[in-house]
């Protein structure tokens, strides 16, 4: 088994790196059936309005939310949420529909929040007691959530991590840090006993 790390553009190879670190195998994906062969998917974080340009006429889309539908896991990251929300703001339209929520794109400024910040409100259950770095990039927020999406973190009140059944989306970038329990969340339903021999996050 092997996840699918979406490659049509933005840092798809630290979430390969990131995967690699946790022994979860991965390889880049670009086309429909590439997408459709992997046991689990990472859209990364990059420029979203590019990526849905790339995708036009691919079939790509299309296969994405079929992988989600037949419940393997799905973990998207910044640009990579605004594809998978139910609805985009800023300009608006609609997303793949993976994540009942909607995306407002660079909703805190372009640069404005581009910071390396430490989480502390956490789920406990999710990450224990240990604060989470975050690496925030132009991040999206997330809003309008549905009944059945799960806030994992917050950041002043917002909320940067969720998940909806196999589908896990934060809106900062784990792949640019050195903690690696959210990529162990996102994939230990499919990749469990991989994970559960991968080594503790670095002390800092």
């Amino acid at each position: 088994m092997i996840v699918g790390v979406l490659a049509l553009q933005g840092d798809f190879e630290a979430h390969a790196a990131a995967l690699a670190r946790l022994g979860v195998p991965a390889r880049p994906v670009r086309t429909a059936d590439e997408v459709r062969g992997s046991a689990g998917l990472v859209l990364p974080g990059g420029e979203s309005t590019t990526m849905w340009k790339l995708m036009e006429g691919t079939g790509v889309a299309a296969a994405i939310v079929e992988v989600a539908q037949r419940g393997d896991p799905v973990f998207a990251t910044c640009a990579g949420v605004i594809l998978a929300a139910r609805r985009i703001e800023g300009p608006a339209r609609d997303g793949l529909g993976l994540l009942d929520a909607t995306a407002v794109r660079n909703a805190y400024g372009r640069q404005l929040d581009s910071a390396v910040v430490t989480l502390t409100d956490l789920d406990r259950e999710a990450f224990g007691t240990e604060p989470l770095e975050a690496v925030f990039i132009r991040a999206p927020r997330l809003a309008d959530l549905g009944p059945h999406v799960e806030v994992l973190a917050r950041r002043g009140g917002d909320p940067v991590l969720v998940r909806q059944g196999n589908v896990v989306a934060a809106t900062f970038h784990p792949e640019l840090g050195a903690d690696p329990r959210v990529h162990r969340l996102a994939f230990a339903s499919t990749f469990a006993s991989t994970l559960a021999t991968a080594l503790p996050p670095r002390a800092a």
